[in-house]
């Protein structure tokens, strides 16, 4: 499991990575002690797990996950224990307070291993290393408020302009993204280019009606609905045709 450590304290980050060291599964590919060192690395090599401090001088570790074009599994790690809530209302894998103690320590790793058992089960649509299936996470930030977001959860995705509103449970943030941009990152077998404004997660159709002009209109499980253009309809019914 590759693993980049992320703390401006250098004694902080050796004594985190000697801890590691009792984790055979862990592998620690680079340390980084800033936010822009963090990005960097992390783009480059592609961690499946970053230990990530909060407090830094240049820029906060939320600030840094709102920069990564790819967003790994990451836990938090820091002296504060203020920025609890936050982290958890982003759902970060975990929070670990300094210094940090073995069992808490393996504690979280279990919760790594768990998610990636779950995230790498095989499933039909796997297509491949670059498209994100349904136990992916992505990252939000809508202001001031910012979500991890497994892709299951996320039920449809609604073009304004340059923006993308993003609907899971109660919330609808505005990202900046095109809707083609992200359609090129999803699974086309479980999002569904519905027409020119939404893609729509097929796990949450409920009921499909015919409308107007050859088209399709569909309800999700929320009770909202989305039109299916009618140049898009042949290529729904054969997604959800036997």
């Amino acid at each position: 499991m590759k693993t980049i450590i992320v703390d401006d304290e250098r004694l902080a980050r050796r004594e985190l990575a000697s801890q590691l060291k009792a984790f055979t599964e862990v592998e620690i590919a680079g340390e980084a002690s800033n936010g822009e060192e963090a990005i960097e690395l992390i783009d480059k090599l592609k961690p499946d797990l970053v230990f990530l401090d909060i407090q830094m001088p240049d820029m906060t570790g939320f600030e840094v996950l709102e920069r990564l074009n790819d967003v790994p599994q990451v836990i938090f790690v820091t002296a504060f224990d203020e920025y609890a809530l936050k982290a958890f209302e982003v759902n970060a894998l975990d929070y670990v307070l300094k210094p940090v103690e073995e069992e808490r320590l393996e504690e979280s790793l279990e919760k790594v291993k768990s998610r990636r058992a779950s995230a790498e089960a095989p499933t039909e649509a796997s297509t491949s290393s670059e498209v994100l299936n349904l136990e992916n996470q992505i990252f939000l930030k809508d202001g001031e408020k910012c979500w991890f977001v497994t892709l299951k959860d996320i039920r449809k995705f609604e073009s304004e302009g340059n923006y993308v509103r993003v609907f899971f449970g109660d919330n609808k943030p505005l990202v900046l993204k095109s809707l083609n941009a992200l359609e090129e990152r999803l699974d086309p077998k479980v999002f569904f280019r519905a027409n020119r404004k939404f893609i729509i997660n097929l796990r949450w159709v409920e009921d499909i009606e015919n409308w107007f002009n050859g088209g399709l209109r569909v309800q999700l499980r929320d009770g909202s609905h989305v039109e299916v253009s009618r140049r898009q309809s042949s290529k729904f019914k054969d997604l959800l045709s036997l």
